[in-house]
């Protein structure tokens, strides 16, 4: 199935790279795993999906929940500086899980005292500031829920990476419903809790279905959850 996947991508005009033997991905990860819940085997396959639009896609990119800003940092040291850096977040951690997000989420939501709780997600916007700072690119923290804030966003370019951390179906929604129209073709859009959250799946497909859309759902050799922009 993995080759299967690897040879769509491919025909896509893109490849899932390994650069120095991955030297590289997870020298950027130890720079930035105090800003990051993402455990180092993902951070780094979440680089190596972001990397195939360095290959041919110019354009901002975009990361909707960020926490401390670590996964973001991370893609902004990987693409360079000559990109723009958007961070969407409420920084006040994740809104009520609802019925559509299913049983886990709102179990999950409730045990205050689970390891993973990290807070329901709540963090200081100065963390983002300092890791963005870190990596030393231009960037914009965008505060406030994603229904409020994203319908206002334009940055005057398109979209050439958007990341989606959003969690539950709305939020998912939200972001989706005032963000992909804005993705160059061929972009790309990870998507971190489509495999954690009933929500998050639910939400990218009826999106897709809403806009009749023929882009693909591909999963990464490391379990990353992305799509390949095609209409």
């Amino acid at each position: 199935m993995r080759r299967i996947i690897r040879k769509v991508v491919e025909k896509l005009g893109y490849t899932i790279q390994k650069v120095n033997g991955d030297y590289i991905y997870d020298q950027i990860f130890k720079e930035f795993e105090t800003f990051t819940m993402i455990p180092a085997k993902l951070y780094v396959e979440n680089l190596r999906v972001a990397h195939m639009v360095s290959q041919h896609i110019k354009g901002d990119v975009v990361e909707c929940g960020v926490w401390r800003g670590g996964m973001s940092a991370g893609l902004a040291k990987l693409l360079g500086n000559d990109r723009k850096y958007y961070l969407f977040d409420s920084f006040e951690g994740l809104p009520q899980a609802k019925e559509i997000d299913g049983a886990d989420a709102i179990k999950w939501q409730s045990d205050t005292r689970s390891e993973t709780y990290f807070d329901n997600c709540k963090a200081e916007i100065a963390f983002a500031e300092a890791a963005m700072n870190k990596a030393d690119v231009q960037f914009s923290l965008v505060k406030g829920w994603f229904s409020e804030t994203l319908p206002h966003f334009n940055s005057g370019k398109e979209i050439a990476l958007l990341r989606l951390d959003g969690d539950w179906y709305e939020s998912t929604w939200d972001c989706l419903k005032n963000l992909y129209p804005k993705v160059t073709k061929k972009g790309i859009i990870i998507i971190d809790d489509y495999y954690t959250w009933e929500g998050c799946s639910k939400a990218v497909h009826d999106y897709l279905s809403s806009i009749k859309s023929s882009s693909r759902i591909f999963t990464s050799p490391g379990g990353v959850c992305f799509i390949v922009k095609e209409d």
